[in-house]
């Protein structure tokens, strides 16, 4: 049996279609992206130039809570980017600061966000800080167990499926535990 020679085109070909594939898979990859409840409430690391389009078309965002204090981007691009995009495209866009350190909510900031969550004109929601971010994991424990009635065992699985690989302190558990009384 004879083996057929690759042609030295034919493999640059599939390679340009492998990177380009990369590539588009990447442009639409949001971080960290989770779905909590689909249509009312979205977790996600920073978005970023075509993300935003994303959210919008796909999953009809109404409104992003960012978490993330001005010292988190006082020098960077995507504070301006996302504030010009929300404005342009109609989105709701709040800012609850939460010190990068600091991830267990206050009570100020939890109950403006069950007051955010409970206007039906805010939803669907993005919440969004950096990359397996904590403050959010928190925020969005404090929407699950108050509001949704999830036991800690089911706001616990959530809240790991947003930080990733990141353990819970006994603090946290304990902030988690502490939410339903």
């Amino acid at each position: 049996m004879e083996k057929k020679k690759r042609s030295p085109a034919g493999l640059i070909t599939i390679l340009l279609i492998t990177v380009a594939a990369i590539l588009l898979v990447k442009h639409f990859h949001i971080r960290c992206f989770c779905i909590i409840k689909p249509g009312v409430l979205y977790a996600s690391g920073q978005p970023r130039g075509m993300d935003y389009t994303r959210l919008l078309y796909k999953y009809h965002i109404a409104t992003i809570v960012n978490i993330r204090p001005a010292s988190e981007h006082r020098d960077q691009n995507w504070h301006s980017e996302e504030m010009a995009w929300t404005r342009s495209n109609g989105v709701h866009y709040i800012e609850m600061p939460i010190e990068k350190g600091r991830f267990l909510p206050d009570k100020q900031t939890q109950d403006q966000f069950l007051t955010i969550m409970a206007n039906k004109n805010n939803l669907p929601v993005l919440l969004h800080g950096s990359s397996d971010d904590k403050r959010v994991a928190m925020l969005m424990a404090v929407w699950l167990r108050k509001n949704q009635g999830y036991t800690v065992e089911q706001t616990i699985k959530v809240v790991k499926e947003i930080i990733g690989d990141k353990e819970l302190t006994e603090d946290e558990i304990k902030f988690i535990t502490d939410l339903a009384k």
